[in-house]
């Protein structure tokens, strides 16, 4: 009998998998701090063969971003059932080379569902379960900032009960872009090790993905804050802020539909 899912568990009709098959379409809403820290700080999180950009490109930068999903299938059943649609992440991208391309690359991530987080090891997101919250604009009533001058939004980041990130974006103005870190085709390996656990892997792939059909809305820019916390279990204090570069607003629509294998 041939078994259906993508990618487990897999069972005649394929109805039990945890994702829907391809392509996945996102719309959010995405806030993002970038600043500057140690770039050695990022070079030690770059596996072999992955590099830091040049010293003109300022290889220092970093965006955290905090973002507020829904997510489908090519069929969108899951948006009639929001538990299977929704979800919120929080993330971290450099820019890194490899093979003399520019590539962001993510270096730690955290999400609030079980599906967000498989369908990231797919991609080679190295997701962890977390808690995450930022303030929602409205357009009506008082609950929430409005997409305008002086809005303050303001974001969280918590995982095995430990608070891990808090920020704040206040908006300035109109902006051409919402950062410049998270601007380029991803680049992740996909790691699984072997189940003899001797230190081989069994799956090792360097691949990369870009969104496809976006669906941009207006970026605003501004001010930022980010303080980040010890944790036992988390190393987020090593790429600590030296200096703020700004805070940016952006409403955006993305497909998935696959990505390339550079190396395996």
């Amino acid at each position: 009998m041939t078994l259906k899912g993508l990618p487990f568990p897999r069972t005649a009709s394929g109805r039990a998998s945890l994702l829907p098959s391809p392509p996945w379409h996102y719309s959010g809403d995405l806030l993002t701090v970038e600043y500057r820290t140690d770039p050695s700080a990022i070079a030690a999180l770059l596996p072999e063969g992955v590099t830091l950009v040049n010293d003109n490109e300022d290889p220092g930068a970093v965006a955290f971003i905090w973002a507020d999903w829904q997510s489908c299938g090519a069929d969108g059943t899951e948006l009639l059932d929001p538990v299977r649609s929704q979800y919120r992440e929080a993330f971290v991208v450099v820019r890194c080379r490899y093979q003399g391309q520019v590539y962001s690359r993510c270096i730690f991530i955290w999400v609030d569902k079980d599906f967000a987080l498989v369908r990231g090891y797919l991609q080679g997101y190295p997701k962890k379960l977390g808690s995450i919250h930022q303030t929602r604009p409205v357009t009506r009533g008082r609950a929430g900032p409005r997409l305008e001058s002086g809005a303050v939004f303001g974001m969280t980041l918590a995982a095995s009960d430990r608070r891990l990130a808090e920020a704040t974006v206040t908006l300035a103005e109109a902006s051409d872009t919402n950062g410049f870190v998270n601007g380029h085709a991803m680049l992740h390996h996909r790691w699984f090790p072997g189940i003899e656990l001797d230190g081989r892997d069994s799956l090792a792939e360097v691949v990369t993905m870009s969104g496809v059909d976006a669906d941009l809305g207006p970026a605003f820019g501004g001010s930022a804050t980010l303080e980040l916390f010890e944790s036992p279990s988390e190393e987020l204090l090593s790429i600590s802020p030296r200096e703020i570069i700004g805070g940016y607003f952006r409403s955006i629509g993305t497909t998935f539909a696959g990505g390339r294998t550079l190396e395996a």
